[in-house]
């Protein structure tokens, strides 16, 4: 059996918050140990600040690489306008770079299965235009996955959740991909919402 580390551990938690917080908390234990800990024991306790070092050096790195206000705005919009034909097919390779195997879906509420490493993803993205995502929606993807025993759930959506939804996939784990999420994984995506050069257009 795999070992994974749980969407609720510090760590994941310190993952998904400002990189700032964890180099915080290792200059606390540093400090701490330097002040209370007795000479002899000192460098093995400021020591356990290095984990929290590390959190934040690759959090940082993260959060420096996501994309920017302007650019996800961007991204919206021409993701809003686009048809689900073109826009599937711009999901499916943003998927295969994640290392999933991908299978168009053939029954509702399923658009995409992402098979890797033996777990199962059910991706439902058929939506994505709506204007507001309630919890009727998560609950039926939801269902599909215990149904046919997938472990994952995915939503795609560049719409606002509604409160009741939101906290229904944080319960149960269900990812959310809006615009931020397609900015970063979707690089065609977003080179096609980039701002028109100044000058003649080429042709």
């Amino acid at each position: 059996m795999k070992w994974q580390i749980s969407d609720r551990s510090l760590f994941a938690v310190l993952m998904r918050s400002p990189w700032w917080m964890s180099v915080a908390i290792a200059v606390v234990v540093t400090a701490l140990a330097l002040a209370l800990l007795p000479a002899q024991l000192r460098l093995g306790g400021a020591l356990m600040a290095l984990p929290f070092f590390v959190i934040g050096t690759v959090a940082a790195a993260r959060q420096w690489r996501l994309p920017r206000a302007g650019q996800i705005e961007r991204v919206q919009q021409v993701a809003g306008a686009m048809a689900w034909p073109e826009f599937a097919e711009l999901l499916e390779a943003a998927f295969q770079r994640e290392g999933y195997t991908v299978t168009r879906g053939t029954r509702e509420p399923v658009d995409f299965q992402l098979e890797r490493q033996g777990r199962i993803t059910f991706v439902c993205a058929r939506r994505w235009k709506s204007a507001r995502t309630g919890l009727d929606a998560l609950r039926t993807l939801h269902e599909a996955k215990e149904t046919a025993d997938a472990q994952r759930a995915r939503y795609v959506c560049l719409g606002e959740l509604t409160d009741t939804a939101r906290a229904f996939a944080a319960e149960h784990r269900i990812e959310i991909w809006q615009a931020p999420q397609l900015t970063a994984a979707m690089p065609a995506l977003a080179r096609r919402a980039a701002p028109a050069s100044t000058g003649k257009a080429s042709v």
